[in-house]
């Protein structure tokens, strides 16, 4: 039986996504990316040098930092001034190591790249959407240093899924990950190899058919945005 959900998608659909290059002007490279209401800037910033516990090895190094804006919720979030809280510390250190794992860091020499991610609007998926444009600002800031090599071995996706009303969904927003059973984020690159799988049950257990059913939907929807990613991109 076809599920239909309480925005009128099918269980297979994505929000609507879109991307906007360049958003900024003064970043190496940047996109605004809009998922349903979920919207993120991502901007990646070049220095030329690295941590000091990579200095002289030649290497490179890529890492993230994300925040939700104030205005981003129907609550006002405050500014984290005293620096990141847990649950900000724990997405951008995914968002950085999902990075990584498709990045040649010796390619780079001695530079390190900052990606920022600000979540101007949250409607669900706030850090998978974040995945999806640091990976299209990512790769806009290392095409701009002309190396013999790009250091991207190819491109990055994330989406949720998760288990609502007994049956496996694809991007969910605020209203159904409050509600799932299960939720997940799946990040996996273009080869189709899953990077990180972040899966829990809220008071649920599930099964191994519903697990298989979660990362085929998974699949499906990273390969449609890595299609959507290299159009956008020029590839």
């Amino acid at each position: 039986m076809a599920v239909t959900r309480h925005d009128g998608r099918m269980a297979d659909r994505l929000r609507p996504l879109e991307f906007e290059l360049g958003y900024q002007r003064a970043t190496a490279g940047s996109a605004l990316i809009s998922l349903g209401n979920t919207r993120v800037l991502c901007s990646a910033t070049i220095e030329e040098n690295v941590p000091h516990w990579m200095r002289d090895t030649g290497r490179g190094w890529v890492t993230a930092e994300y925040s939700m804006l104030p205005g981003s919720s129907g609550e006002r979030i405050r500014r984290e001034r005293r620096g990141a809280g847990g649950r900000t510390m724990e997405i951008q250190r995914l968002i950085g190591r999902s990075l990584r794992a498709v990045t040649k860091l010796d390619l780079l020499g001695e530079r390190s790249v900052t990606v920022d991610c600000d979540v101007i609007d949250a409607d669900g998926g706030t850090r998978t959407a974040s995945i999806i444009g640091a990976t299209m600002a990512l790769h806009q800031a290392l095409t701009t240093l002309d190396l013999p090599q790009h250091p991207m071995e190819c491109l990055l996706s994330a989406i949720s899924v998760g288990i609502v009303d007994d049956h496996a969904v694809l991007d969910l927003d605020y209203i159904e990950d409050s509600g799932a059973s299960v939720d997940m984020n799946v990040v996996m690159d273009e080869r189709g190899f899953f990077v990180e799988l972040q899966g829990t049950g809220e008071e649920y257990s599930f099964s191994p058919e519903e697990l298989q059913a979660m990362l085929d939907l998974a699949a499906t929807g990273n390969a449609i945005i890595i299609n959507m990613q290299r159009e956008a991109l020029g590839l």
